[in-house]
């Protein structure tokens, strides 16, 4: 089963004023009821149910998580705060999947996932073999490998979801001199190249996007978020926007991270309120609970691990000891 690793327990939140709580009223996710209307960079839709859960990846990317949080009754916020933008090596990529072959295509995010699918559909879907950095990213292929088994190939996935685990464990297979293609993020660390080319691995890294925050952020929504008991983040790109968002106020609310890389980013640009599953590539439905005592409030951060999808996150704020959860699996 998946363990959650935290820094320290997330903060007491204190009510808001009646004003902004009707404000607040019909500005979060919740299906239950309501239509869906579009503020500035954020779609959200009517719900009686203040947001528990702020979502932040690309718009367009958060639906599965916030489905996800619905289903168990657990309103969310969308709030993208970073876009992608595709990079000159993304041209690239698409003539060396045609021209020339690799050992392995080393892929570490759904992004960089989405990305190279179009290059290797544009290639004319060459024989290749994949190398993913955990489940979530290897989700990204489910229906390329279905269609197309005999050209796609997703071989390989480490012990950890993470690039210096994937650098350590990736075989060569008796190849001495294992070539490997990988297209990236610019932003993306240089763990890989690094610790392949000190196992003799021949690397080719090309970044073929990168990530910048979103052009604007409606101000409104912002104050919607910034109250909210959580934040959930799946970059480190994303982390630095709500960072330089929050500089100037005193915000100490919990941040979900999609794993220990992100994690590792919350803790150096100073969060202290940090909770990330240890085993992010784990398949399999499962819920584990931190359940944290104080007063007489329950405090839970809850993190769903979905079958080959991106890790939900969500926090639950319980009034009185006395409300016991069922803490049986739960299938998202």
């Amino acid at each position: 089963m998946t363990s959650l690793s935290s820094f320290s327990p997330p903060p007491l939140t204190t009510s808001s004023s009646s004003t902004t709580q009707q404000r607040r009223s019909c500005v979060r996710h919740s299906f239950r009821g309501g239509a869906c209307v579009s503020l500035s960079s954020v779609t959200v839709s009517c719900s009686t149910k203040e947001p528990k859960v702020v979502v932040t990846r690309e718009r367009g990317k958060n639906g599965k998580l916030i489905n996800a949080l619905v289903r168990h009754g657990i309103d969310s916020l969308e709030l993208p705060l970073i876009q992608h933008m595709h990079l000159p090596d993304l041209d690239r990529l698409t003539s060396l999947l045609s021209e020339a072959t690799f050992d392995w295509i080393i892929i570490t995010s759904p992004e960089a996932g989405k990305v190279f699918l179009d290059a290797w559909k544009a290639a004319g879907t060459p024989s290749v073999r994949v190398g993913v950095v955990g489940a979530g990213t290897a989700s990204i292929f489910d229906e390329a490998v279905q269609s197309s088994k005999q050209y796609l190939d997703v071989a390989f996935a480490p012990s950890k979801a993470t690039g210096k685990v994937l650098a350590l464990e990736l075989p060569k297979n008796g190849n001495d001199k294992c070539t490997v293609l990988y297209p990236a993020s610019a932003k993306a660390s240089t763990d890989i190249e690094e610790g392949l080319s000190g196992r003799g691995f021949e690397v080719t890294r090309l970044n073929t996007y990168t990530t910048a925050p979103v052009n604007h952020v409606d101000q409104y929504l912002l104050e919607l978020a910034l109250s909210a008991p959580v934040v959930a983040v799946a970059s480190p790109s994303a982390l630095r926007v709500w960072a330089n968002l929050t500089a100037s106020i005193q915000w100490d609310n919990a941040v979900a991270c999609i794993g220990e890389t992100t994690a590792s980013a919350a803790k150096k640009l100073g969060f202290r309120n940090i909770y990330y599953p240890t085993s992010p590539g784990l398949e399999g439905n499962s819920c584990i609970f931190t359940p944290r005592l104080r007063g007489l409030w329950f405090h839970s951060i809850g993190i769903f691990a979905m079958t080959k999808l991106i890790k939900s996150f969500s926090y639950l704020q319980l009034q009185h000891c006395e409300v016991f959860w069922d803490l049986c699996v739960i299938s998202v």
